[in-house]
């Protein structure tokens, strides 16, 4: 058994939020009721500073409309999310090894993940009202899947 700390997220908490980039793009005559589908493509990257205890954590999504033909062209959307976490105990949760990587508790890596794609499905729903993706929900997935490897 390992002498590591377990996870406890009582110690992880949300401290910043920010929408860096978020740009919807709809062609004039497009016609919302002709898409069949959304093609979808995001990634999430970490950043540690571990004396300070924090995690950045960057969320990127691009989505596209699928009409099938229905609409002569697609519409787009960009988001860009940054989430700075402060874990109390982040420096036994998170090691640095001497090629400055960063061996990461994946209780906790799997944490930020949920916690971020997450949020980032609740303020998609509310900023796509109104526009082309206003029935798009970004989809249920395992949050492990948007991990970069070791």
């Amino acid at each position: 058994m390992s002498d590591k700390p377990l996870f406890d997220p009582e110690k992880l908490s949300i401290i910043e939020f920010k929408l860096i980039n978020g740009q919807v793009d709809t062609p004039e005559e497009f016609i919302t009721e002709k898409v069949e589908r959304y093609e979808l493509e995001n990634s999430l990257q970490l950043a540690f500073n571990l004396e300070e205890k924090l995690v950045k954590v960057d969320y990127r999504i691009d989505i596209l409309s699928d009409s099938k033909g229905g609409n002569a062209k697609e519409a787009s959307a960009r988001f860009h999310f940054v989430y700075i976490y402060k874990v109390e105990n982040l420096k036994e949760l998170a090691v640095s090894d001497d090629a400055s990587l960063i061996d990461l508790d994946q209780h906790l890596a799997n944490a930020l993940s949920s916690i971020t794609y997450s949020t980032s499905r609740g303020v998609l729903l509310t900023r796509l009202q109104g526009t082309a993706f206003q029935n798009f929900i970004l989809p249920v997935i395992n949050p492990n899947k948007l991990l970069p490897n070791k």
